[in-house]
């Protein structure tokens, strides 16, 4: 089979394209790694019947919070999970119906929580008063 001179032509010209598509397609070879979009993750087991003993968030939130000789001191308003990855208890504190009410944080730790049934019976802060939450610095939410 002979080609005709203009056949060579056609061929030349569509290798040059395929070459030049393949050129832009391609990451050059002194190209930097791509960085890696997942990383590994390690899983703790939890046991699930020690979680299942916890204290829901949302059953403690409103709750009354007393002292140990059992005067309302304030009430639960949030759980929060500070940046250290610790909890704190933001409490309302002072004020009647809401009104000229303040925001505190103490830590979660020092609340003593009492269960009846699986419920909520007594939330105590033991050692606190309610002059005394009111002096504390006022907590505000970020958002």
């Amino acid at each position: 089979m002979r080609f005709h001179r203009n056949d060579t032509r056609q061929t030349d010209r569509i290798l040059r394209a395929t070459v030049v598509v393949l050129a832009l397609a391609l990451p050059p070879l002194t190209a930097a790694p791509s960085p890696a979009l997942a990383q590994a993750v390690q899983l703790v087991k939890v046991d699930v019947a020690v979680v299942d003993k916890g204290l829901r968030a949302s059953k403690l939130i409103g709750q009354s919070v007393v002292n140990e000789k059992n005067e309302k001191v304030g009430s639960l308003d949030d759980i929060i999970v500070g940046s250290d990855h610790a909890l704190y208890t933001v409490l309302q504190v002072g004020g009647f119906l809401g009104i000229g009410t303040k925001l505190v944080a103490v830590p979660y730790d020092s609340l003593h929580i009492d269960e009846k049934d699986g419920k909520v019976a007594k939330v105590e802060l033991p050692g606190a008063s309610s002059d005394q939450l009111k002096q504390l610095a006022e907590f505000r939410y970020r958002t």
